[in-house]
C-alpha cells in the first residue's frame, strides 16, 4: 500500500480505476430508459429526470462544496470514498421503488449531490502529481469519467431487457470504488489548505482569464451531456427505421457505448496535444469539430446504420477531447490554495447549463423531429471557440501549458 501511495503512476492508476467504477452511477438510470419504456409508461419528462435530477443534484452538491471550501479543506480520498459509498447506496435504492415514482428523482438527486465529492475532487487529486503533464493527467481523469459514464450502456447491452442488472452492477462498482480510492496517494503539489472566504467563489468570474476559460467550458457543457443523455434514444429510433426492433435495440446500445466511450481516447490524446501545442489550440479545434457534428448528425437519421455509427464515433471523440483542458486551464490560472474550489465552481455552473439542454432535446424532437433537434447543441461549442480564442490573445495565457497557450 505504501508503494502505491508513493508512486505517481500507481496512485493515478488507482484513482482512474476508482473514477471509472464510481462514475457509472451518472448514467446508470439513463441507459435503461429504452428498456423501461418497453415495460412501463414512462413519459418524456420522467425520462429526462433520470438524468437531469442527477445534474441538479450535482449543481447543489458543488455549490455547497464551493461555499464551504470542502475540496480545499478535506482529505480528497476520504471525501471521494464517502461520496462513492452514499452514491452507490442511493443508486441501489432505485431497485426498491417504482420507476415512475417521485422517489426516483429524489434518489437520482442524492446521487448527483455526492458526485461533487468524486469528479472535481478527483481532478484536484490528479493535479497534485503534475509536472509538466497536467493536461495529460486531467485528461486521464476525464477519460475515466467517460468510461464510467459509458459503462451502463455496456451493462445494459449484456443485461438484456432486465434494467435491474444495469442498476445493480453500477451500484456494486461504486461501492468498490469507495474502498479502492483509499489506496491512492497525494502528490507533492497538494498544497496547504487556506482559510476559506465565501467571496473567493466569485474569483472565477471577476478574473478575466478565468472567466474566459470558464465560458469555454460552459459552451462545451451546453453540448456534452445532452448528447450523452439522448444518444442511445436517438440511435434506437434511427436504427428501427432500417432494421428489425431486436437487432436495432442491441445495436443502439453498443454504438451508444462506443460513441460515449470513444471520448476516453479523445480525452487522453487531447491531453497530450494540449500539453505540447497548447490548451487553446486543442479546445478550439475540438469544439469546431464537435459543433459541426451536432449540426449534421440529424441529417443521417434513418439512413445507413454504419454511416451514422461512424459519425457518432467521431462526435464522441471530439466532444470530450477538450473537456479536461478547461479544468487544466483553471488549475493553471488559479492560486494554488484555491484550485479545488475554482474547479468546483466551474463544474457547478457548467452542469447547471446541462439541465436546460437535457430537457430541451425531447421538446425539440416533438417540435422538429430527430433530424434537427441535435443541431441546437452546436451553439455552445461555437461560443466556446470564441471564448478560447479571446483567452489565447490574453497575456495571462502564457501560464497555460508551460507557455504554449
Amino acid at each position: 500500500m505504501a508503494f502505491i501511495r508513493d508512486s505517481k503512476w500507481a496512485s493515478l492508476g488507482v484513482l482512474a480505476l476508482a473514477e471509472v467504477m464510481a462514475l457509472g452511477l451518472w448514467f446508470s438510470a439513463t441507459a435503461v430508459v429504452p428498456a423501461l419504456r418497453a415495460e412501463v409508461r414512462l413519459g418524456d419528462l420522467e425520462a429526462s429526470l433520470f438524468t437531469s435530477a442527477v445534474q441538479a443534484g450535482f449543481v447543489a452538491g458543488t455549490l455547497a462544496s464551493a461555499l464551504l471550501g470542502l475540496a480545499d479543506r478535506l482529505d480528497p480520498r476520504r471525501f471521494f470514498a464517502v461520496s462513492a459509498l452514499i452514491g452507490g447506496l442511493a443508486n441501489a435504492g432505485l431497485l426498491l421503488v417504482a420507476p415512475t415514482s417521485a422517489a426516483v428523482a429524489a434518489l437520482r438527486f442524492v446521487t448527483g449531490m455526492v458526485m461533487a465529492g468524486i469528479y472535481p475532487v478527483g481532478m484536484k487529486l490528479a493535479g497534485t502529481w503534475a509536472r509538466g503533464d497536467l493536461g495529460l493527467l486531467i485528461g486521464l481523469l476525464v477519460g475515466a469519467l467517460v468510461l464510467g459514464s459509458a459503462s451502463p450502456h455496456l451493462f445494459n447491452a449484456f443485461g438484456g431487457l432486465d434494467w435491474r442488472f444495469t442498476l445493480a452492477a453500477s451500484s456494486a462498482a461504486a461501492l468498490a470504488a469507495a474502498a479502492t480510492i483509499n489506496l491512492a496517494g497525494i502528490g507533492p503539489n497538494g498544497g496547504q489548505p487556506r482559510r476559506f472566504e465565501t467571496r473567493l467563489v466569485l474569483r472565477g468570474w471577476t478574473d478575466r482569464p478565468l472567466r474566459l476559460a470558464n465560458l469555454g467550458y460552459f459552451g462545451h457543457m451546453w453540448e456534452l451531456y445532452a448528447m450523452w443523455a439522448w444518444i442511445v434514444v436517438f440511435l434506437d429510433a434511427s436504427f428501427r427505421l432500417a432494421m428489425a426492433p431486436g437487432p436495432a435495440a442491441l445495436t443502439a446500445k453498443l454504438v451508444a457505448f462506443a460513441a460515449v466511450g470513444a471520448g476516453a481516447a479523445g480525452s487522453l490524446f487531447g491531453g497530450l496535444i494540449a500539453d505540447r501545442w497548447g490548451r487553446t489550440t486543442l479546445t478550439i479545434g475540438a469544439m469546431a469539430i464537435s459543433g459541426a457534428c451536432a449540426l449534421v448528425v440529424g441529417l443521417f437519421f434513418g439512413g445507413a446504420p454504419w454511416l451514422l455509427a461512424v459519425l457518432c464515433l467521431v462526435w464522441g471523440v471530439a466532444i470530450v477531447a477538450d473537456s479536461a483542458q478547461f479544468s487544466a486551464s483553471v488549475t493553471e490560472l488559479s492560486e494554488p490554495g484555491l484550485i479545488g474550489t475554482m474547479l468546483t465552481v466551474q463544474t457547478c455552473v457548467g452542469f447547471l447549463l446541462t439541465l436546460a439542454t437535457i430537457h430541451m432535446i425531447p421538446w425539440l424532437v416533438g417540435l422538429v423531429g430527430w433530424r434537427y433537434a441535435f443541431a441546437s447543441l452546436a451553439v455552445g461549442p461555437f461560443l466556446g471557440v470564441w471564448a478560447m480564442a479571446r483567452l489565447r490573445a490574453d497575456p495571462e495565457a502564457t501560464r497555460l501549458a508551460g507557455g504554449q497557450r
